[in-house]
Order: C-alpha cells, then structure tokens, then sequence
C-alpha cells in the first residue's frame, strides 16, 4: 500500500491557474504509476490524467493543453499544473497510485488519497 496525500487545492477565478501536489510514501515512488481523478458534486468520479514510470502520460480530452501532470521521483510527489481554469473543472481531486504503467481506470489503481477541493469561480 502506499499512502497518499494531495495538497494545492483552492478557491480561483475562470482563467487561473492552480498547482496540485500528491506527496506518497510507503513504496519505492519510481515504481509506481500515478495519476489524478476529480469528483463533482452529484457525478461520478471521473479521470483527469496520469503518468507512468516511464514518464508516458494520458489526459482525459477536456484538459489537454490546459493541465500538465508531472512528477519528482526524487521528491515523491505526483503535481497537477491546472492552467486556464473553468468552472466546470470545479470538484474534489483525488490522487492515485498503481504498479509502473498509467491508466485511465480508477478500478486499477490500489491506493488513493483523500482528495483535495478546487473551486473556480465564473
């Protein structure tokens, strides 16, 4: 298992920006796949991107060329950078981690955090 937790959320106005951090221990971080799913209020908990450890990275089409995911073996931390923000990108983010490939899945990662609150404002 390994133990996750997500940080950077916040209130921000439609057209800024926010950077998400997912801080995790308890397994050798250059093995693990990563990657971030966000939840609205009433939905259902929908991908957003990941990163594998090879670096190959997925992005669900509605924030391609807005969102960045990157990650820091060194540091241990999975980051999120969210540009050119919408109010429909407001939910709960969560941050997840599964064994060396990305996936789009959330059925397939093993470990989750507790989610952290972004908030855009029209």
């Amino acid at each position: 298992q390994v133990q996750l937790v997500e940080s950077g959320g916040g209130l921000v106005q439609a057209g800024g920006s926010l950077r998400l951090s997912c801080a995790a221990s308890g397994r050798t971080f250059s093995s693990l796949g990563l990657g971030w799913f966000r939840q609205a209020p009433g939905q259902e908990r929908e991908f957003v991107a990941a990163i594998s450890n090879g670096l190959t990275t997925l992005y669900t089409d509605s924030v391609k060329g807005r969102f960045a995911i990157s990650r820091d073996d060194a540091e241990n931390t999975v980051y999120l950078q969210m540009n050119s923000l919408k109010p429909e990108d407001t939910a709960v983010y969560y941050c997840a981690a599964r064994m060396l490939a990305a996936s789009r899945y959330a059925g397939q990662y093993d470990s989750w955090g507790r989610g952290t609150q972004v908030t855009v404002s029209s």
